[in-house]
């Protein structure tokens, strides 16, 4: 289904947003409901269901955080995330320097946290049950924690030198959280260390650092700007400035040195990108320019690019049960990748196999266009 993803001439997104779309989120419940933030500080909430049951269909905003609600973000959102465990709460986090904790069902917001710079991103832990932390990145380069039980930043991890450009949590382990920062480095943390930081990826597997000239092990020569772990958690993709994917083991920390061949960045801030679930092989699907290159990720070939988009794509989320693929872009369009059908096999090939048995008269087609009947 992933290899046959294509634009779905049938199925809209309604189209809410008047800027850029920087971020969406689809709920893990029950894969239904989707959230996008705009580069206006707007967040819309989307049906993806099918309500219809026609084929061609629109997904219909629910309801939005508009620029006339009095708590809307004031600047650019660039997360949102649902709370990993019910519907009733979603967070988003903006370029005016805070968090929120939203309500869905008022869209009034249950909490906000301040920080001292931009929030470029921020996450919490899909398989956490004995902590509520959320992860935050912001133009700090102090990793801060924030606790949704006490309500407060409980929590700084510290250790890189530039701001802070995406986080995620392990999938696997519930205190193993992934920083990508400008300073070319990621770092892994433990965060019921004293010290916080296990280790720090080092793209050279040790080689290099030996010399003192390269002291300081890094991902990337350049920021690095994207995280995503596989669903299993056993690997973690980046993505840098310097055009470049990596796949790295993420319990050795090693660099599995796949390569992708050229990855376009250009991004100024944190890039959301995607990868398959339950597929053999497993896909990444990374904004690029305009497109969605489709990679697989143990063999780094690029499968597809899928186009569509007018401008900058900005960020990627599969709804796993279906293996369908939306995007939001500059252009202000969310676009929904499904798989296509399959074509039905051409007559010619029928020919040249054994003679077909007839049907049974009963479940022959009766149908007949009235033309003939004229």
């Amino acid at each position: 289904r992933v290899l046959s993803l294509e634009l779905n001439k049938d199925r809209d997104v309604e189209r809410i947003h008047g800027s850029g779309i920087n971020t969406l989120d689809i709920e893990p419940v029950e894969g239904r409901y989707m959230l996008s933030g705009g580069s206006d500080g707007v967040i819309v909430l989307y049906d993806l269901e099918n309500l219809s049951r026609k084929p061609s269909y629109t997904c219909k905003a629910l309801c939005s955080v508009g620029r006339s609600h009095p708590d809307v973000h004031r600047f650019s959102v660039e997360t949102v995330q649902w709370y990993p465990h019910d519907t009733g709460m979603f967070t988003s986090s903006s370029f005016d320097k805070t968090l929120k904790i939203w309500d869905t069902n008022t869209l009034q917001p249950a909490d906000i946290f301040h920080f001292e710079g931009t929030v470029y991103s921020h996450h919490m832990s899909p398989v956490a049950t004995k902590h509520c932390l959320i992860a935050v990145g912001t133009k700090s380069p102090k990793v801060q924690l924030c606790d949704l039980k006490s309500g407060s930043c409980s929590h700084i991890l510290q250790g890189h030198r530039q701001e802070v450009l995406a986080v995620s949590w392990s999938p696997r382990h519930e205190y193993i959280l992934a920083t990508a920062s400008a300073d070319s480095r990621v770092k892994l943390w433990d965060v019921r260390r004293a010290s916080g930081c296990l280790s720090t990826l080092d793209q050279h597997n040790g080689e290099k650092s030996k010399a003192a000239s390269e002291a300081a092990s890094t991902a990337h020569n350049g920021r690095v700007n994207g995280l995503c772990y596989t669903n299993d958690g056993l690997h973690l993709l980046t993505i840098g400035t310097d055009d470049r994917m990596r796949l790295w083991n993420s319990s050795t920390g090693e660099n599995t040195l796949v390569n992708y061949g050229k990855v376009c960045n250009e991004s100024r801030k944190g890039l959301k990108f995607t990868v398959s679930w339950g597929c053999n092989p497993e896909f990444a699907f990374v904004p690029y320019g305009s497109t969605i290159a489709v990679y697989t990720i143990f063999t780094g070939e690029l499968i597809t690019m899928l186009r569509g988009h007018y401008s900058t794509v900005n960020c990627c989320i599969l709804q796993p049960n279906f293996q369908e693929l939306y995007s939001g872009s500059k252009d202000c369009n969310i676009l929904a990748w499904v798989p296509g059908l399959r074509e039905p096999v051409p007559d010619d090939i029928s020919e040249k196999s054994p003679p077909q048995q007839h049907l049974n008269p009963a479940y022959e087609d009766a149908w007949s266009s009235s033309d003939d009947e004229g």
